[in-house]
């Protein structure tokens, strides 16, 4: 008699690669306007995706980007605001 075949095993999937938290959130921070929070902790996820090989590099230099991006464009529109109330005296805000 000959015995039935095993039934194959199908072979074990690759664990899926873990995501850092602090590269996602600081992401989702710049994107919200909590810039300076954000810059944060897109260098402290750099810092842990270095050391731990995690995914989520590009998510962290992006909310790093993004955030000084953001502080840039405030500075910039601050001062064309205050450029122009200083050169129109005739816009205040009193009445």
């Amino acid at each position: 008699m000959t015995t039935p075949a095993p039934a194959p095993v199908p072979a074990p999937s690759a664990p899926a690669e873990k995501w850092n938290v602090l590269s996602i959130v600081g992401f989702v921070l710049s994107i919200l306007g909590f810039n300076i929070v954000a810059i944060v902790l897109g260098f402290i996820a750099l810092s842990q995706v270095k050391k731990s090989g995690e995914r989520g590099r590009g998510l962290a230099i992006a909310a790093i980007i993004i955030g000084f991006v953001y502080i840039v464009i405030g500075i910039i529109l601050t001062i064309v605001f205050i450029g122009l109330v200083a050169a129109n005296p005739s816009i205040s805000t009193t009445y």
